[in-house]
Protein backbone atom coordinates (compact mmCIF):
# COMPACT_ATOMS: atom_id res chain seq x y z
CA UNK A 1 0.00 0.00 0.00
CA UNK A 2 1.74 3.02 -1.26
CA UNK A 3 0.43 6.06 0.93
CA UNK A 4 1.93 9.43 1.53
CA UNK A 5 1.55 9.98 4.66
CA UNK A 6 3.41 13.40 4.98
CA UNK A 7 0.43 15.81 6.07
CA UNK A 8 0.31 13.94 9.11
CA UNK A 9 3.56 14.14 10.02
CA UNK A 10 4.07 17.33 9.65
CA UNK A 11 4.98 20.33 12.88
CA UNK A 12 2.26 21.99 14.89
CA UNK A 13 2.24 25.00 16.96
CA UNK A 14 0.51 24.28 20.71
CA UNK A 15 1.48 26.80 23.63
CA UNK A 16 5.02 26.57 24.77
CA UNK A 17 5.72 23.63 22.42
CA UNK A 18 5.79 22.18 19.32
CA UNK A 19 3.97 19.37 18.43
CA UNK A 20 6.20 16.61 16.02
CA UNK A 21 3.09 15.48 14.14
CA UNK A 22 -0.63 16.04 14.33
CA UNK A 23 -1.82 12.77 15.88
CA UNK A 24 -3.52 13.18 18.93
CA UNK A 25 -4.48 10.58 21.23
CA UNK A 26 -8.30 10.80 22.12
CA UNK A 27 -9.49 10.71 25.16
CA UNK A 28 -11.23 7.46 26.45
CA UNK A 29 -12.68 6.55 29.93
CA UNK A 30 -10.67 3.80 31.60
CA UNK A 31 -11.67 3.06 35.16
CA UNK A 32 -8.11 2.44 36.45
CA UNK A 33 -7.35 4.77 38.97
CA UNK A 34 -8.63 3.43 42.39
CA UNK A 35 -9.66 6.13 44.66
CA UNK A 36 -9.31 8.45 41.88
CA UNK A 37 -5.12 8.40 42.13
CA UNK A 38 -3.79 7.67 38.87
CA UNK A 39 -0.95 5.01 39.05
CA UNK A 40 2.12 3.92 38.08
CA UNK A 41 0.49 2.35 35.69
CA UNK A 42 -1.63 4.92 33.85
CA UNK A 43 1.55 6.51 33.60
CA UNK A 44 3.52 3.36 31.60
CA UNK A 45 -0.30 3.24 29.64
CA UNK A 46 0.39 6.85 28.35
CA UNK A 47 4.25 6.50 27.87
CA UNK A 48 4.04 3.49 26.05
CA UNK A 49 1.80 5.44 23.29
CA UNK A 50 4.21 8.47 23.28
CA UNK A 51 6.47 5.99 22.47
CA UNK A 52 4.30 4.84 19.83
CA UNK A 53 4.67 8.22 18.09
CA UNK A 54 1.37 10.21 19.50
CA UNK A 55 2.79 13.88 19.88
CA UNK A 56 -0.85 14.98 21.82
CA UNK A 57 -2.09 12.87 24.95
CA UNK A 58 -5.44 14.14 25.67
CA UNK A 59 -5.91 11.91 29.18
CA UNK A 60 -9.66 10.39 30.25
CA UNK A 61 -11.84 11.96 31.85
CA UNK A 62 -10.78 13.81 34.90
CA UNK A 63 -13.24 14.67 37.45
CA UNK A 64 -13.10 18.40 39.24
CA UNK A 65 -13.69 19.04 42.91
CA UNK A 66 -17.30 19.16 42.94
CA UNK A 67 -19.71 16.42 44.52
CA UNK A 68 -21.82 15.57 42.04
CA UNK A 69 -18.35 15.51 39.45
CA UNK A 70 -17.93 11.73 39.14
CA UNK A 71 -19.96 9.23 37.84
CA UNK A 72 -18.36 6.14 37.14
CA UNK A 73 -16.26 3.94 39.23
CA UNK A 74 -12.38 4.51 39.47
CA UNK A 75 -11.56 7.30 37.18
CA UNK A 76 -9.07 9.73 38.23
CA UNK A 77 -9.45 13.61 39.97
CA UNK A 78 -7.71 16.33 38.96
CA UNK A 79 -7.49 17.37 43.02
CA UNK A 80 -5.65 16.49 45.99
CA UNK A 81 -2.58 15.93 46.77
CA UNK A 82 -1.95 12.33 45.99
CA UNK A 83 -3.81 12.59 42.57
CA UNK A 84 -1.83 15.55 41.60
CA UNK A 85 1.35 13.97 42.13
CA UNK A 86 0.08 10.62 40.39
CA UNK A 87 -0.68 13.33 37.60
CA UNK A 88 3.25 14.51 37.93
CA UNK A 89 4.86 11.28 37.49
CA UNK A 90 2.05 10.54 34.61
CA UNK A 91 3.45 14.10 32.84
CA UNK A 92 6.71 13.49 33.41
CA UNK A 93 6.96 9.76 31.98
CA UNK A 94 5.16 11.43 28.76
CA UNK A 95 7.47 14.25 28.55
CA UNK A 96 10.48 11.82 28.67
CA UNK A 97 8.82 10.28 25.91
CA UNK A 98 8.91 13.41 23.48
CA UNK A 99 5.22 14.04 23.63
CA UNK A 100 3.00 16.58 25.18
CA UNK A 101 -0.08 16.03 27.26
CA UNK A 102 -3.08 17.56 28.69
CA UNK A 103 -5.71 16.24 31.11
CA UNK A 104 -9.66 16.46 29.83
CA UNK A 105 -11.96 18.03 32.26
CA UNK A 106 -14.77 17.03 33.54
CA UNK A 107 -18.73 16.86 35.48
CA UNK A 108 -21.17 14.80 34.39
CA UNK A 109 -24.13 16.37 35.38
CA UNK A 110 -26.97 14.32 35.42
CA UNK A 111 -25.60 11.08 34.44
CA UNK A 112 -24.73 10.64 38.10
CA UNK A 113 -27.05 8.93 40.37
CA UNK A 114 -27.09 7.94 43.77
CA UNK A 115 -25.12 5.27 44.86
CA UNK A 116 -22.05 5.91 42.84
CA UNK A 117 -18.72 6.54 44.26
CA UNK A 118 -16.75 8.30 45.85
CA UNK A 119 -20.12 9.87 47.64
CA UNK A 120 -23.34 7.20 47.69
CA UNK A 121 -25.63 9.74 49.57
CA UNK A 122 -24.90 12.02 46.23
CA UNK A 123 -27.19 12.36 43.52
CA UNK A 124 -26.74 14.17 40.45
CA UNK A 125 -26.44 17.89 39.25
CA UNK A 126 -27.75 19.60 35.85
CA UNK A 127 -29.24 22.93 34.55
CA UNK A 128 -32.81 21.93 34.86
CA UNK A 129 -34.43 18.38 37.12
CA UNK A 130 -34.30 16.50 34.18
CA UNK A 131 -33.66 12.53 34.05
CA UNK A 132 -30.39 12.09 31.29
CA UNK A 133 -31.85 10.40 28.45
CA UNK A 134 -29.27 7.57 29.21
CA UNK A 135 -31.62 6.36 32.70
CA UNK A 136 -34.70 6.16 30.32
CA UNK A 137 -37.77 6.69 32.61
CA UNK A 138 -36.15 5.34 36.02
CA UNK A 139 -33.54 6.30 38.53
CA UNK A 140 -33.43 10.31 40.09
CA UNK A 141 -33.98 13.60 38.47
CA UNK A 142 -30.55 15.45 39.15
CA UNK A 143 -30.43 18.64 41.13
CA UNK A 144 -31.09 21.88 39.26
CA UNK A 145 -27.90 24.33 40.25
CA UNK A 146 -28.56 27.54 41.38
CA UNK A 147 -26.57 30.43 40.52
CA UNK A 148 -24.45 29.71 43.58
CA UNK A 149 -24.13 26.04 42.10
CA UNK A 150 -23.10 27.24 39.11
CA UNK A 151 -20.64 29.94 40.31
CA UNK A 152 -18.97 26.74 42.18
CA UNK A 153 -18.82 24.38 39.62
CA UNK A 154 -17.11 26.66 37.74
CA UNK A 155 -14.68 27.46 40.21
CA UNK A 156 -14.28 23.96 40.26
CA UNK A 157 -12.97 23.90 36.40
CA UNK A 158 -10.47 26.91 37.03
CA UNK A 159 -8.77 25.27 39.87
CA UNK A 160 -8.82 21.79 37.84
CA UNK A 161 -7.30 23.63 35.33
CA UNK A 162 -4.43 25.69 37.94
CA UNK A 163 -3.46 22.04 39.32
CA UNK A 164 -3.04 20.98 35.58
CA UNK A 165 -0.46 23.68 35.15
CA UNK A 166 0.78 23.15 38.19
CA UNK A 167 2.18 19.70 37.70
CA UNK A 168 3.17 20.54 33.91
CA UNK A 169 0.84 19.61 31.82
CA UNK A 170 0.94 21.38 28.44
CA UNK A 171 -2.84 22.53 28.37
CA UNK A 172 -6.18 21.75 29.00
CA UNK A 173 -9.28 20.22 28.00
CA UNK A 174 -12.57 21.12 28.88
CA UNK A 175 -15.04 17.97 27.99
CA UNK A 176 -18.39 19.81 26.90
CA UNK A 177 -19.54 17.31 24.79
CA UNK A 178 -21.43 13.78 24.99
CA UNK A 179 -24.17 15.04 27.19
CA UNK A 180 -22.40 15.64 30.35
CA UNK A 181 -22.70 18.56 32.16
CA UNK A 182 -21.63 21.51 30.19
CA UNK A 183 -23.12 20.32 27.30
CA UNK A 184 -26.56 19.53 29.29
CA UNK A 185 -26.21 23.20 29.76
CA UNK A 186 -26.51 23.61 25.57
CA UNK A 187 -28.98 21.20 24.85
CA UNK A 188 -32.47 22.49 24.80
CA UNK A 189 -33.78 18.64 25.95
CA UNK A 190 -31.82 19.18 29.43
CA UNK A 191 -31.96 22.76 29.71
CA UNK A 192 -35.26 24.26 30.27
CA UNK A 193 -34.11 26.70 32.03
CA UNK A 194 -35.94 30.34 32.35
CA UNK A 195 -33.20 32.23 33.75
CA UNK A 196 -30.09 34.00 32.12
CA UNK A 197 -28.74 30.26 31.63
CA UNK A 198 -31.56 28.62 29.79
CA UNK A 199 -34.09 29.71 26.75
CA UNK A 200 -31.95 30.84 23.63
CA UNK A 201 -28.82 28.72 22.45
CA UNK A 202 -27.40 32.11 23.49
CA UNK A 203 -28.49 31.58 26.96
CA UNK A 204 -27.61 28.58 27.49
CA UNK A 205 -23.92 29.32 26.31
CA UNK A 206 -23.38 31.42 29.25
CA UNK A 207 -22.79 28.41 32.05
CA UNK A 208 -19.64 27.96 29.19
CA UNK A 209 -18.49 30.92 28.05
CA UNK A 210 -18.41 31.64 32.01
CA UNK A 211 -16.34 28.34 32.49
CA UNK A 212 -13.87 29.24 29.41
CA UNK A 213 -13.40 32.76 30.64
CA UNK A 214 -12.91 31.62 34.62
CA UNK A 215 -9.82 29.14 33.27
CA UNK A 216 -8.88 31.41 30.85
CA UNK A 217 -8.27 33.56 33.68
CA UNK A 218 -6.56 31.43 35.81
CA UNK A 219 -4.36 29.87 33.75
CA UNK A 220 -2.78 32.67 31.64
CA UNK A 221 -2.68 33.79 28.02
CA UNK A 222 -0.76 31.20 27.07
CA UNK A 223 -1.51 27.80 27.97
CA UNK A 224 -3.85 26.30 25.69
CA UNK A 225 -7.42 25.62 25.91
CA UNK A 226 -9.02 22.90 23.83
CA UNK A 227 -13.17 22.65 24.18
CA UNK A 228 -14.81 19.29 23.10
CA UNK A 229 -18.06 19.54 21.54
CA UNK A 230 -20.16 17.31 20.36
CA UNK A 231 -23.52 17.14 17.91
CA UNK A 232 -24.57 13.76 19.46
CA UNK A 233 -25.59 12.82 23.06
CA UNK A 234 -25.12 9.57 25.68
CA UNK A 235 -28.88 8.41 24.97
CA UNK A 236 -29.48 10.50 21.13
CA UNK A 237 -27.29 9.66 18.60
CA UNK A 238 -29.35 12.27 16.44
CA UNK A 239 -29.22 15.12 18.33
CA UNK A 240 -28.16 18.60 17.06
CA UNK A 241 -26.79 21.53 18.82
CA UNK A 242 -26.69 23.35 15.53
CA UNK A 243 -28.92 22.01 12.23
CA UNK A 244 -26.92 24.46 9.89
CA UNK A 245 -23.89 26.55 10.12
CA UNK A 246 -25.07 29.90 11.34
CA UNK A 247 -26.65 28.08 14.26
CA UNK A 248 -22.30 26.60 14.11
CA UNK A 249 -21.85 30.04 14.46
CA UNK A 250 -23.62 30.97 17.19
CA UNK A 251 -22.53 28.51 18.86
CA UNK A 252 -18.55 28.56 18.92
CA UNK A 253 -18.02 32.16 18.06
CA UNK A 254 -18.88 33.22 21.97
CA UNK A 255 -16.40 29.95 22.85
CA UNK A 256 -13.52 31.14 20.55
CA UNK A 257 -13.86 34.96 22.48
CA UNK A 258 -14.34 33.21 25.47
CA UNK A 259 -10.93 31.84 25.23
CA UNK A 260 -10.90 28.59 23.22
CA UNK A 261 -7.87 28.04 21.65
CA UNK A 262 -8.46 24.66 19.64
CA UNK A 263 -11.89 22.65 19.10
CA UNK A 264 -12.05 19.21 19.56
CA UNK A 265 -15.25 17.94 17.50
CA UNK A 266 -16.24 14.71 18.45
CA UNK A 267 -18.41 12.84 15.55
CA UNK A 268 -18.25 9.13 15.43
CA UNK A 269 -17.62 9.18 11.74
CA UNK A 270 -15.10 11.29 11.06
CA UNK A 271 -15.48 11.33 7.22
CA UNK A 272 -19.33 12.13 7.10
CA UNK A 273 -20.75 15.96 6.18
CA UNK A 274 -21.83 17.69 8.86
CA UNK A 275 -24.63 19.72 6.63
CA UNK A 276 -25.79 19.47 2.94
CA UNK A 277 -24.30 20.27 0.25
CA UNK A 278 -20.54 20.56 1.68
CA UNK A 279 -17.57 17.67 2.48
CA UNK A 280 -16.78 19.32 5.58
CA UNK A 281 -17.17 17.39 8.87
CA UNK A 282 -17.32 19.16 12.00
CA UNK A 283 -14.15 19.84 12.50
CA UNK A 284 -14.16 21.74 8.97
CA UNK A 285 -16.65 23.78 9.58
CA UNK A 286 -15.48 24.61 12.97
CA UNK A 287 -12.10 25.67 11.59
CA UNK A 288 -13.87 27.65 8.83
CA UNK A 289 -16.15 29.35 11.02
CA UNK A 290 -13.63 30.44 13.87
CA UNK A 291 -10.76 30.80 12.36
CA UNK A 292 -9.38 27.93 15.51
CA UNK A 293 -7.44 25.03 14.88
CA UNK A 294 -9.53 22.23 15.20
CA UNK A 295 -9.57 18.51 16.05
CA UNK A 296 -11.29 15.54 13.85
CA UNK A 297 -12.32 12.17 15.43
CA UNK A 298 -14.39 9.17 14.93
CA UNK A 299 -13.30 5.88 13.77
CA UNK A 300 -9.95 6.93 12.48
CA UNK A 301 -8.07 3.49 10.50
CA UNK A 302 -11.22 1.70 11.60
CA UNK A 303 -14.20 0.26 9.44
CA UNK A 304 -16.78 0.59 12.38
CA UNK A 305 -17.76 3.18 15.16
CA UNK A 306 -17.45 3.00 18.84
CA UNK A 307 -20.53 1.47 19.27
CA UNK A 308 -19.55 -1.84 17.85
CA UNK A 309 -16.78 -1.92 21.02
CA UNK A 310 -19.75 -1.85 23.36
CA UNK A 311 -21.35 -4.77 21.60
CA UNK A 312 -18.53 -6.88 21.11
CA UNK A 313 -17.93 -6.22 17.42
CA UNK A 314 -13.73 -6.07 16.00
CA UNK A 315 -12.87 -3.22 14.06
CA UNK A 316 -10.67 -3.89 11.22
CA UNK A 317 -7.94 -1.35 10.08
CA UNK A 318 -9.26 0.86 7.42
CA UNK A 319 -7.35 3.08 4.64
CA UNK A 320 -6.39 6.57 5.76
CA UNK A 321 -6.44 8.03 2.25
CA UNK A 322 -9.52 10.33 2.90
CA UNK A 323 -8.46 11.55 6.28
CA UNK A 324 -4.90 12.73 4.54
CA UNK A 325 -6.79 14.28 1.87
CA UNK A 326 -8.58 16.52 4.10
CA UNK A 327 -5.67 17.00 6.35
CA UNK A 328 -3.69 18.14 3.13
CA UNK A 329 -6.22 20.81 2.19
CA UNK A 330 -6.49 22.09 6.06
CA UNK A 331 -9.90 21.21 6.51
CA UNK A 332 -8.32 20.49 10.17
CA UNK A 333 -5.28 20.49 12.01
CA UNK A 334 -4.93 17.89 14.32
CA UNK A 335 -6.36 14.13 14.07
CA UNK A 336 -7.38 12.13 17.07
CA UNK A 337 -6.99 8.40 17.24
CA UNK A 338 -8.74 6.17 20.11
CA UNK A 339 -9.55 2.77 19.78
CA UNK A 340 -6.95 2.09 17.32
CA UNK A 341 -4.45 3.15 19.82
CA UNK A 342 -6.03 0.52 22.28
CA UNK A 343 -5.44 -1.47 19.78
CA UNK A 344 -1.73 -0.95 18.48
CA UNK A 345 0.07 1.95 20.93
CA UNK A 346 2.50 1.79 17.83
CA UNK A 347 -0.30 3.01 15.44
CA UNK A 348 1.48 6.40 14.32
CA UNK A 349 4.66 4.60 13.86
CA UNK A 350 3.60 2.27 11.85
CA UNK A 351 1.25 4.59 9.72
CA UNK A 352 4.68 6.65 9.25
CA UNK A 353 6.61 4.22 7.84
CA UNK A 354 4.30 2.44 5.68
CA UNK A 355 3.43 -0.99 7.92
CA UNK A 356 -0.12 -0.89 7.55
CA UNK A 357 -0.06 -4.91 7.03
CA UNK A 358 1.30 -5.13 10.56
CA UNK A 359 -1.78 -2.36 12.11
CA UNK A 360 -3.52 -4.65 14.79
CA UNK A 361 -7.25 -4.83 14.62
CA UNK A 362 -9.60 -3.69 17.36
CA UNK A 363 -10.71 -6.32 18.94
CA UNK A 364 -13.51 -6.86 22.18
CA UNK A 365 -10.11 -8.42 23.69
CA UNK A 366 -8.22 -5.25 23.10
CA UNK A 367 -9.67 -3.53 25.72
CA UNK A 368 -8.15 -5.63 28.38
CA UNK A 369 -5.02 -3.35 27.51
CA UNK A 370 -6.23 -0.51 28.51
Amino acid sequence: MNIHTEALFRPFPFGSTTLWNRIVMAPMTRSQSPGGIPTPEVASYYRRRAEGGVALIVTEGTVVDHPGSNGYPSVPRIYGAEALEGWRHVVEEVHRAGSAIIPQLWHVGSVRQPGMEPDPSVGGFGPSPILHPTHGDSGSPPTALGKDGIATVIEAFAQGAANAQSVGFDGVEIHGAHGYLIDQFLWEKTNQRTDDYGGSLEHRLRFATELVSAVRTVVGPDFPIVFRFSQWKMGDYLGKLARDPQELETLLTPLADAGVDVFHASTRKYWKPEFKDSDLNLAGWTRKITGRPTITVGSVGLDSDFLGAFMGKSAGPMSIENLLERLERDEFDLVAVGRALIADPQWPTKVQTGHFDDIEPFTPEALAKL
